[in-house]
């Protein structure tokens, strides 16, 4: 008798263990997706200019270009250089939307209109935060800069973004 109620503890516990092996599959897959997901996108970069009223800032770039590479975006990165961002290119100028879900830097968005003028600036985007960031004009573009960088360095909107995706680089 008491073997079998040791075999039985055993495969109770061999199902149990079997039913925590199959819930945790899923999770497994989707983290083994996410890093394969985040292996495949490779960024193109680029240099740009911002002219201000004072001066000509040039940043380094990493283009965000189709729908895979803007959804991606500057998740999961623990920093970035001071004169380093991302540009999405939507191509064409419309209203957009970004948030900061999976994001663990604050970021200033900058906003840029088809010719290269800045629109908008969202400050200090709060990492992590699902909270919708409108672009309040249409744009063709988005500069994600390390946040506070646009005030610490004059950027404001009327200044221009040289670019060739603006034709005026």
């Amino acid at each position: 008798m008491a073997m079998a109620s040791l075999h039985s503890g055993t495969r109770l516990a061999q199902l149990s263990l079997g039913r925590r092996l199959l819930l945790a599959a899923p999770a497994v897959l989707m983290a083994g997706r996410a890093l394969a997901q985040s292996a495949e996108i490779t960024f193109k970069k680029s240099s740009l200019v911002v002219v201000t009223a004072a001066r000509e800032i040039k940043f380094d770039v990493e283009l965000a270009l189709n729908e895979a590479e803007r959804g991606r975006g500057l998740m999961y990165r623990e920093k970035l250089g001071p004169y380093d961002g991302m540009l999405f290119d939507f191509y064409q100028d419309a209203p957009v939307s970004f948030w900061m879900k999976n994001t663990l830097i604050p970021l200033d968005m900058v906003f840029i209109a088809g010719d290269g003028t800045i629109k908008h600036i969202h400050a200090n985007a709060t990492p992590l935060s699902t909270d919708a960031i409108p672009s309040q004009f249409p744009v063709r573009a988005v500069l994600e800069i390390n946040g506070g960088s646009a005030r610490l360095l004059g950027i404001k909107p009327g200044d221009k973004v040289k670019h060739a995706i603006f034709g005026n680089a």
